[in-house]
């Protein structure tokens, strides 16, 4: 079955390069006026998270067609610059946000606040918040959950299987893996996601994984979704992306 093109790029970490490769092969495929979904992490890891999301700002501004959706780096990007935190209950107790693994250190630098070991968080979040921009924090705060369009359901992590999409928790529409990545059964829509890094993209049958690791080094991949049909982008055209 197919319908009414719309785009998708999965975990952007911060790479604006390669977002904008990724955005011209969506021009190419679709036209300037392409409805296009980002599945969130647009920061943390990479270098340019603050260009990555000047653009995005500037993107929807200008009238793009664009969805720009929460993801669990973004949430903690906005925590940090809300009261300075830098933990979260996802993730290991030895890791902040601030740590290279979870790359918060690079979203700051990308302002021009470096982070040094021995800095408290306290003195960084006064920084921050004299270096970014209060109209980056709106977005960061205001940044949708989730984007239901016909057979598809568009989201950061995934699903608790089997709860309504109005009781789920905003914890887990972030940050969920192991109870959505190992159910195999049959969801109301096609789930389209990213947060769990894979070396390429991957169709599962009931949910396509769109993060290929950007955060990691490797490449960014748009897709695009006609009904439940599924095909990445490259710069021979489309390949299509099947169970």
């Amino acid at each position: 079955m197919t319908g009414t093109p719309i785009y998708a790029i999965g975990d952007i970490h911060g790479q604006f390069d390669q977002m904008n490769r990724a955005l011209d092969l969506i021009a190419r495929d679709g036209g300037a006026e392409a409805e296009i979904v980002f599945l969130g992490d647009l920061v943390d890891r990479g270098p340019d998270s603050r260009a990555v999301i000047d653009s995005l700002i500037r993107g929807q501004e200008t009238g793009r067609n664009w969805h720009v959706l929460k993801g669990n780096h973004d949430r903690m990007f906005a925590r940090f610059l809300r009261d300075a935190t830098v933990d979260d209950e996802r993730i290991s107790s030895a890791l902040t946000w601030l740590h290279p693994r979870l790359g918060g250190d690079a979203t700051l630098a990308s302002y021009g606040v470096e982070v040094a070991e021995t800095d408290q968080p306290a003195d960084l979040h006064r920084q921050a918040r004299d270096s970014i921009p209060q109209v980056h924090l709106t977005f960061l705060t205001r940044m949708p959950l989730y984007l239901e369009r016909g057979e598809l359901l568009f989201v950061h992590a995934g699903i608790v299987p089997g709860v309504a999409l109005a009781e789920q928790s905003e914890d887990d529409l972030l940050w969920i893996r192991k109870p959505f990545l190992e159910f195999t059964g049959r969801h109301p829509w096609l789930v389209v996601h990213g947060h769990t890094a894979l070396e390429m993209p991957h169709h599962f049958g009931n949910r396509v994984d769109l993060d290929g690791g950007a955060g990691h080094g490797r490449q960014l991949h748009p897709a695009v979704f006609e009904g439940r049909d599924c095909w990445l982008l490259t710069e021979g055209g489309r390949i299509r992306l099947a169970p």
